[in-house]
C-alpha cells in the first residue's frame, strides 16, 4: 500500500509541475526562450542524480519545447487536462 501511495504522490507531483510549466511557459515566457529553457531543463534532468537537479525536469523541458510547436500545443493541453481529471478521480 505504501508503494502505491508513493507512486500516486510522485504522479501528482509530476502532473503539478507540468501544469505549472504549461501555464507559466505559455503566458510569461517569450516563444524563443521557451525552447532554450526547455533544452536547459532536459539537460539538467539528465543530471537528476545531483542534489539540486531532478528527473522531473525532463518532462517539463519537453513540455516547454512542445509549446513552440503549433500542432502539439493543443495535444499537450488536452493530455494534461485528461490526466488531471483521471488523477482527481483516483485512477
Amino acid at each position: 500500500m505504501d508503494r502505491i501511495s508513493r507512486r500516486l504522490r510522485w504522479f501528482g507531483f509530476i502532473l503539478k509541475m507540468l501544469r505549472n510549466a504549461n501555464y507559466c511557459g505559455s503566458r510569461k515566457v517569450l516563444p524563443g526562450l521557451r525552447t532554450i529553457f526547455g533544452l536547459l531543463f532536459v539537460i539538467g534532468g539528465i543530471f537528476g542524480f545531483l542534489p539540486i537537479l531532478g528527473f522531473w525536469m525532463i518532462p517539463v523541458g519537453f513540455l516547454l519545447i512542445s509549446l513552440d510547436v503549433p500542432f502539439s500545443r493543443k495535444l499537450v493541453r488536452t493530455w494534461l487536462y485528461r490526466r488531471k481529471r483521471e488523477f482527481a478521480r483516483g485512477k
